[in-house]
C-alpha cells in the first residue's frame, strides 16, 4: 500500500507544481509520468537493499535464478524510470514497464498466497494487489501512448 501512496502523493505534488506554474506538471499526464518514475525508484531501491531477501522469497520456486531475477528487475525499474521522463525513449519505456508489471505479477501472487512478509509486514492482500498491478500497467501504457 506504501507504494501506491507514494504514485498517488508524487503525483498530487506535481500536479499541484503544475497548478503553480511549473510547466513540465501543467497536466495530468506529466504529473503521473513523474510520479510512476519516482514510484519505481523507490520499488528498485528495495531491489539493492537487505529487502531483496524478502523480494527471493517472493519469486515463485519453479523459476530459476530468482536472485538474479530480482537484481534485473531492480535494474529495468530503475532504466523504466529514466526512460519515462525521456520524450524519446517514453514509448518503449512505457511498453517495457508494462510487460514487466505483468511479469513480476507471480511473485506477488506467490508472496500473498504463501503469506509472505516483507520487512516483516505482510504482503498486500491479492484481491488488492492485482487491481493495483493492472492501474501500474494501465499508467505506463498510458505514458508510452500519449
Amino acid at each position: 500500500m506504501f507504494v501506491f501512496m507514494v504514485l498517488i502523493i508524487a503525483t498530487l505534488v506535481f500536479r499541484g507544481l503544475g497548478v503553480l506554474g511549473v510547466p513540465l506538471f501543467q497536466t495530468w499526464h506529466g504529473a503521473s509520468l513523474w510520479a510512476l518514475a519516482v514510484m519505481l525508484l523507490l520499488t528498485a531501491s528495495a531491489h539493492f537493499t537487505t529487502r531483496k531477501e524478502d523480494l527471493i522469497k517472493m519469486v515463485p520456486r519453479q523459476i530459476l535464478y530468482p536472485r538474479q531475477i530480482v537484481l534485473v528487475t531492480g535494474i529495468l525499474e530503475i532504466l523504466g524510470a529514466i526512460g519515462l521522463l525521456i520524450p524519446f525513449t517514453r514509448t518503449a519505456a512505457g511498453i517495457c514497464l508494462a510487460i514487466l508489471f505483468v511479469a513480476v505479477l507471480p511473485a506477488n501472487i506467490n508472496a500473498a498466497l504463501n503469506a509472505i512478509s516483507l520487512s516483516g509486514q505482510p504482503v498486500m492482500p491479492l484481491w488488492l494487489r492485482v487491481p493495483m498491478q493492472v492501474l501500474f500497467i494501465a499508467l505506463a501504457l498510458w505514458a508510452a501512448l500519449i
